[in-house]
């Protein structure tokens, strides 16, 4: 499968990145995974973010993450486009486990060839989210200067 725009060309690696982005909210691990590549390398550089590769292995974790992230949106701030490499600006929020609203600024680096994504390496804030997700960890993380 790869994404076409309506006079049925390939998309740009921007219109890609964008439509990636949006599918999150339709909460179907099905539609975000149409968007990768068989051999898709997802990369997190937050301690709290685990990797994986191929497109099934992802599949299967989006799963859990959605479930976990209810009414998730990513609010793409600005996107840069450089030939293949999109530098993508967001700000996500959701209602972690349905019960604790979140928001986290970060930003995805997506390179897209033939209509999918290759690979993703996502930057975000694991602090920010425990933050907001839990209130012991609110307090764990006050001695060491993080009051969010």
């Amino acid at each position: 499968m790869r994404f076409v725009s309506e006079s049925s060309e390939v998309a740009t690696p921007g219109a890609i990145a964008r439509s990636y982005l949006v599918s999150f909210s339709e909460s179907s691990a099905e539609a975000v995974a149409a968007h990768v590549s068989p051999d898709f390398v997802n990369e997190h550089t937050s301690a709290l973010g685990a990797g994986c590769v191929g497109r099934e292995v992802y599949r299967r974790k989006l799963v859990g993450f959605l479930a976990d992230m209810v009414d998730l949106r990513y609010e793409i701030e600005s996107l840069i486009v450089e030939g293949p490499e999109v530098a993508a600006f967001y700000t996500m929020t959701a209602r972690w486990q349905g019960e604790h609203p979140i928001s986290v600024r970060g930003v995805q680096r997506l390179v897209v060839a033939d209509g999918l994504i290759t690979r993703r390496t996502d930057y975000w804030d694991s602090a920010v989210f425990l933050t907001q997700a839990s209130p012991e960890a609110r307090t764990a993380l006050t001695p060491f200067g993080i009051r969010l």
